[in-house]
């Protein structure tokens, strides 16, 4: 018998709802609801338009609804690190900041004055990014913080809208790096140094908790009834991870969109000062497993670059660019796609153009150019990140599996398995979704386990492996990228 569940996944580009089916050990995916997540320029900082999206999602519900299928369960999850204040009514505190406003370096600072970076790492495991919860939190002002009565995680908030029950689910919990994954409680130690009041935190549950029934109201609003809300991985990297087919040991994921996230599963976290040298994080898992890994600024130079051309008058698909790319000299030019000043929106083409001068390397000329700029310079990071990945863990990796969105590039699969010279297998790409609906099936019995999701996953959905090839270029590459790096260039 088929059972239905629903995945709203939130991005920091689009929403959308999903609706997958389980039918005789097969999983099937259909888009019901695919919206824009359009955040607003105001006053000089950067918000969400939390309403907008609310409001989109209830229109997914509609669409579901009218379906008139029997669902068993929905689930939300989303981006990390932001959030959502609420006051002692309930009502959201405005705005929702976006973690790319410019608040977060005065948090950083101010977070600093207070707490050394030794001891944050220490408690927390979690890689120094200034867009960090931590340093959000450190940036708000004493009026709003007093108004708060509790700050919800972006995807456990719309879960909360969902069934009015406000809980922190651990996966989207160790991105705010006020988690300390060795006590599994949020870390007493930095609350205190940074003057945050405990009442804020949310109770913390685990991966694949049920919240209860969708809230009456908004059953009657959108026509949905009988549908259970649990909290699967909030995290969107931490139900990606979980739709990995990968199977034995010795393999590596990549969670490619926006932002390219490399690493490994753990059963324990890895903090040590190697770890805190290389800026490694430890999220959590499903199954309070250690996603041991670092994130990397990915296809949002990409994205950035094709607006830019855009507002130019130069419309580009994404298949035109990788078209583009293919065509264009390789290696003309080198960057360091995690250079601090292109985590911020605008001009990215200049920016990196600007890299280039600095570093005395021919600058891009073409559209084609910058996007092989791009997407050789991250294959190349990726290949430092594996390197670093087999340091601090001790084993040599033997294949990576690239999950999500930018899996459709094929142009940057095949350089990722050129400079990485291991096989690199590619699928599913609506991982974030199929690792939500396959953690419902699991906490409702449906399926027994994670490794028999994966199997599922696995004979359910399209996987393409890409060879290696072209090894000798690839290394001289890597050693002039090496070589940048070392000199602190661009």
């Amino acid at each position: 018998m088929a059972t239905h569940y629903l995945a709203c996944d939130l991005g920091a580009d689009s929403g959308r709802l999903m609706l997958g089916t389980l039918d005789n050990r097969r999983l099937a995916l259909e888009e019901l609801h695919r919206f824009a997540n359009t955040p607003i320029k105001a006053a000089g900082a950067l918000h969400w338009n939390i309403d907008a999206l609310w409001q989109e999602l209830k229109t997914g519900l509609k669409k579901a609804a009218a379906r008139k299928l029997p669902y068993a369960s929905i689930s939300c999850d989303s981006w990390g690190v932001d959030y959502l204040l609420f006051d002692r009514e309930g009502k959201i505190v405005q705005p929702t900041f976006h973690y790319r406003d410019a608040r977060t370096e005065k948090g950083v600072a101010m977070a600093k004055s207070k707490v050394s970076w030794e001891t944050i790492y220490a408690e927390t495991g979690i890689q120094f990014m200034a867009l960090n919860t931590l340093y959000q939190l450190a940036a708000e002002t004493p009026e709003r913080l007093q108004r708060a009565q509790q700050m919800i995680p972006i995807g456990d908030a719309f879960n909360y809208f969902l069934s009015h029950v406000a809980r922190a689910e651990v996966s989207l919990a160790s991105t705010t790096q006020l988690y300390n994954p060795v006590s599994r409680t949020w870390s007493g130690k930095l609350l205190s140094a940074l003057n945050l009041p405990e009442r804020l935190f949310p109770a913390i549950v685990s991966s694949g908790s049920r919240l209860g029934p969708l809230c009456p109201a908004l059953a009657s609003e959108t026509g949905l009834s009988g549908v259970e809300v649990l909290a699967t991985c909030s995290h969107d990297t931490g139900a990606a991870v979980a739709a990995v087919p990968g199977f034995g040991s010795r393999w590596a994921y990549l969670s490619s969109g926006t932002w390219s996230l490399m690493g490994v599963e753990r059963p324990q976290p890895i903090i040590n000062e190697t770890g805190r040298e290389l800026n490694f994080t430890n999220e959590i898992g499903y199954g309070n497993t250690t996603r041991l890994l670092k994130n990397i600024i990915g296809l949002w130079l990409v994205q950035e670059s094709r607006r830019e051309w855009a507002k130019a008058g130069r419309e580009y698909s994404f298949a035109d660019l990788e078209k583009l790319a293919a065509e264009a000299p390789p290696f003309g030019s080198l960057i360091n796609p995690s250079d601090a000043r292109f985590l911020r929106p605008d001009g990215m083409p200049e920016k990196i153009a600007s890299c280039c001068r600095e570093t005395n390397q021919p600058v891009p000329a073409t559209p084609g150019a910058t996007i092989r700029c791009i997407a050789e310079s991250l294959a190349l990071l990726y290949r430092r990140t594996l390197k670093q990945i087999e340091r601090l863990t001790g084993e040599n990796i033997e294949r990576l599996h690239i999950v999500g969105g930018g899996g459709k590039d094929r142009l940057l699969n095949q350089f990722t398995a050129n400079a990485l010279q291991i096989p690199v297998h590619v699928g599913p790409v609506e991982a974030t979704a199929i690792g939500n609906l396959v953690i419902q099936a699991i906490t409702l019995g449906h399926l027994k386990s994670l490794a028999d999701a994966r199997q599922v996953i696995h004979e359910s959905m399209n996987v393409s492996v890409v060879q290696p090839q072209d090894a000798a270029p690839w290394n001289a590459a890597f050693e002039r990228f090496e070589t940048i790096l070392a000199a602190k260039g661009c």
